[in-house]
């Protein structure tokens, strides 16, 4: 077990293989157990960096609510602290959002930048999904965007049932729901504070960077599913269009969570991606 002292938290984190670094964030709600189809691939050809953002799995889970910015640091900070100077970046959803602002807060942190299935700002879309989700769980959003929720009122498993359809297509849910409750299960061995989840929603919906886009130096490679129920796929055109020479991949049929469901299409991607990146 490993972890990482970054100010006033804890950050566990885990290496795999050897050659050039590279950091992979996860999204929310998920530790770095989500990786399982990436790291093997990955590991076969770089010193491949996963963690567990602040408020997952076994990384502490201060009080929210968080921010992007502080998230990015964090990840910076934990790249310092491997003697990492630079590194590749893979981010996934939140993870994608934490990723942006890492090479644009950090820039000379990062070499390659791989952004999926997410965006730079919430768009209506994520607005009636936070909405809809606090609603369903008897909360509400105040005029001034505070969120109003009883967290000990909320079962974690029916947090599960609440997002997988959002996150998952539905012929893959039905095949795969075994072994997604055993991933889901072992990850509430390590604590599941529904607060710290509230304090990356907050975060995920505090995020702002299109104007700054345009900074972002690396090499980027934007890939997300064109059947995105979460996080729509027109944030992925303008992540591409915004940020200098980056290339847009469109995964037909892909859901959120298609590095999950076809990681061996989201794996050729990125791998031939960071290839090409001098």
């Amino acid at each position: 077990m490993s972890v990482a002292k970054v100010d006033s938290i804890d950050l566990y984190y885990e290496e795999h293989g050897s050659g050039d670094p590279l950091l992979l964030i996860m999204g929310l709600a998920a530790d770095s157990t989500a990786w399982m189809f990436q790291v093997p691939d990955f590991a076969k050809r770089y010193r491949t960096i996963v963690f567990d953002n602040r408020g997952v799995g076994r990384s502490s889970k201060p009080p929210g609510p968080y921010t992007i910015h502080q998230m990015a640091d964090d990840a910076a900070a934990l790249l310092e602290t491997l003697g990492v100077q630079r590194a590749h970046v893979v981010g996934v959803s939140m993870g994608g959002m934490i990723a942006q602002e890492l090479a644009l807060r950090h820039p000379a942190r990062v070499r390659g930048l791989v952004l999926s299935c997410t965006y730079p700002e919430p768009d209506a879309q994520a607005e009636r999904e936070r909405s809809f989700s606090i609603a369903r769980f008897g909360g509400q959003v105040t005029a001034t965007g505070e969120t109003r929720i009883d967290v000990s009122a909320i079962d974690p498993f029916m947090f599960l049932q609440h997002l997988l359809p959002r996150v998952f297509n539905q012929s893959f849910i039905d095949r795969e729901m075994p072994k997604l409750l055993q991933i889901f299960g072992g990850a509430l061995q390590w604590g599941f504070s529904m607060e710290a989840i509230l304090g990356q929603v907050e975060a995920v919906m505090g995020h702002r960077a299109t104007d700054r886009l345009h900074q972002i130096q690396a090499p980027t490679l934007v890939i997300t599913g064109d059947a995105d129920l979460l996080v729509s796929p027109a944030n992925s055109d303008i992540l591409a269009r915004s940020i200098p020479g980056a290339k847009l991949v469109k995964v037909p049929g892909g859901s959120h969570g298609f590095n999950f469901e076809t990681p061996d299409v989201f794996n050729r991607e990125v791998l031939g991606f960071l290839a090409s990146v001098p």
